[in-house]
């Protein structure tokens, strides 16, 4: 095991507690990173907490800090507690995510939309200021290829509970809501120091299809990669120097690459952070 060389960066990794967010809790952690793990389940982040300990020989930092992206009210008590250590914040990871899912979140979203991108959304304004007074910083918002499949967002319906079956069509509006938030993101912080990327992991072998049928997860199976490479391309956004000036983007298998037509719609990525101030008050 080499040294590990704490370097004085702080992260926090939504989701960190089990797949590619665990992932990039324990890589960025062994890169010297302070890392916090926001999640919902406190003993699933302590054993990825715990091997990251024994990994380092005790020298890495890695602690949790909870998080249900369902409650905004949670989402704020989270804020409040990094807020209230006094350290920076170079990198805010939006990792979290589910898919399948059926339902509404506690604060009134359809389930996958709410948790995916309207938690998201509250948590990044809250650590904005933060974000800033650390520059250089980053926000890396892990989306999905599937957002290509979504032609646009109907508004009420993310009011509403889950309605397609498999609720993969809500999937693909929640992706395509962090694409355009990213380039609304990268657009608003340009020249801040602050910048925002947007990445596809692949089709990876992690708990977010828990709640899809059996079949369907045997056959997405033959094509999933392991939660380690999924997470490359989140890495590689959040600490390549080279993407120091880029910002705004949509990262594919670690380079730009070309969302759909729609996620780059300026209107309707401005429409959606106004909708989206106006749900969560900010």
């Amino acid at each position: 095991m080499t040294q590990i060389k704490l370097n004085g960066k702080v992260a926090l990794v939504t989701g960190a507690n089990s797949g590619i967010g665990a992932v990039t809790a324990r890589e960025l952690a062994l890169q010297g990173y302070h890392v916090f793990l926001a999640c919902r389940d406190a003993d699933k982040a302590q054993q990825v907490i715990n091997a990251i300990d024994q990994q380092s020989r005790g020298q890495a930092k890695a602690e949790f800090i909870a998080l249900d992206l369902a409650s905004l009210d949670s989402i704020r008590a989270c804020a409040a507690q990094f807020l209230a250590k006094k350290l920076p914040l170079h990198l805010l990871i939006c990792n979290a995510g589910l898919a399948g899912h059926k339902g509404m979140t506690k604060s009134g979203f359809e389930l996958t939309f709410g948790v995916c991108h309207v938690g998201h959304f509250l948590l990044t304004q809250l650590l904005t200021e933060k974000l800033i007074e650390s520059k250089p910083a980053r926000v890396v918002v892990v989306s999905s290829k599937a957002h290509r499949h979504a032609k646009g967002i109907d508004f009420d319906a993310v009011i509403r509970p889950t309605e397609s079956m498999g609720a993969l069509k809500e999937y693909a509006v929640a992706k395509l809501a962090n694409v355009l938030f990213v380039k609304e993101l990268g657009r608003r912080l340009y020249g801040t120091g602050v910048t925002a990327y947007a990445v596809h992991p692949g089709v990876v072998s992690t708990n977010v299809w828990r709640s899809l049928p059996k079949p369907m997860v045997k056959v997405l199976s033959r094509w999933m990669i392991s939660p380690e490479e999924g997470a490359q391309t989140t890495l590689y956004c959040a600490t390549q120097p080279q993407l120091s000036g880029e910002t705004g983007m949509y990262y594919d298998n670690c380079k730009v690459t070309a969302s759909s037509g729609t996620a780059q719609d300026i209107q309707l990525a401005r429409l959606l952070w106004e909708k989206s101030s106006e749900w969560v008050k900010y």
